[in-house]
């Protein structure tokens, strides 16, 4: 098996980032991450950002940028980014009002390829990361993630494949990561405990359902290789089919801190050849 950078979202330390950027930071690169993909800039500006990570010696890969940010001012969110050190910007989450077969998707599906412009203008990199909703058809009968891949073009949109949100639609991460050969050049690593059929998922992640459905399962976060996903073959198709990187993200720690978690899936990386 070959070996990958190994990245940490930092989504999952959010909590500490909040309080202490840099001090969070250092201890992302003590821990063994040969760089950050940032959710958010917690309240900083491009440059202090860009200050704090030359400081603790990691760099930002890439960042999860809501749609929103995005369209408000395309030119300028992008260009801070590339301030930071950016080589990818992530599209991370749709709201419910702009998922697949709603009227909102069609907006979607126009602003991608317009955002997509704009980062190569600027030398990025446009990637798209999934959660399970993509995974509806859509009126051709594909599923919506292949829909949007199919119809905006790869110079225009990569993917960043979430290996847990794929298994839990349904689908294999080994063979989607084989699907988009050369098209994905960060795979997510995100590894899961699920039992029967849970209905309120994205409330674990601070999303409010609205209206809850009655639980007939259970589902839980883990470390990566303390879960269910067979992670040495997700690694082994990532080096296969082409990706440049891994990112470690766990949404929410269960029965430990969010450091401990996040150390726990470094090791166990590391014990792959990580």
């Amino acid at each position: 098996m070959g070996k990958l950078p190994v990245g940490l979202q930092v989504y999952s330390v959010r909590d500490y980032a909040e309080k202490d950027l840099l001090g969070t930071l250092k201890k992302i690169k003590e821990i063994g991450y040969d760089f950050v993909e940032l959710a958010g800039l917690y309240g900083h500006s491009a440059e202090e950002v860009k200050a704090a990570l030359d400081e603790a010696g990691i760099p930002a890969l890439s960042a999860h940028v809501p749609l929103v940010e995005l369209e408000a001012d395309m030119e300028k969110t992008v260009a801070d980014y590339v301030k930071i050190g950016c080589k990818f910007i992530a599209i991370p989450y749709l709201p419910d009002d702009l998922r697949p077969n709603t009227p909102g998707f069609d907006k979607v599906m126009s602003l991608i390829p317009q955002i997509g412009k704009v980062c190569n203008e600027h030398g990025v990199t446009l990637l798209y990361h999934n959660h399970d909703f993509e995974f509806v058809k859509v009126d051709n009968g594909q599923y919506a993630l292949d829909y949007m891949y199919d119809t905006v073009s790869a110079d225009l949109l990569q993917t960043e494949l979430d290996c847990c949100w794929v298994k839990v639609a349904g689908e294999e991460p080994v063979e989607y990561i084989a699907k988009y050969a050369n098209r994905c050049p960060v795979v997510h690593l995100k590894d899961f405990y699920k039992e029967g059929n849970p209905e309120n998922l994205y409330e674990l992640i601070g999303i409010d359902p609205g209206e809850k459905k009655k639980e007939e399962g259970r589902f839980e976060f883990r470390p990566v290789g303390f879960g269910m996903q067979v992670m040495p073959e997700i690694l082994d198709a990532a080096v296969a089919n082409g990706a440049e990187y891994v990112v470690v993200e766990q949404d929410v720690s269960v029965g430990r801190t969010p450091i401990e978690a996040v150390t726990m899936s470094r090791k166990y990386l590391e014990l792959l050849g990580f």
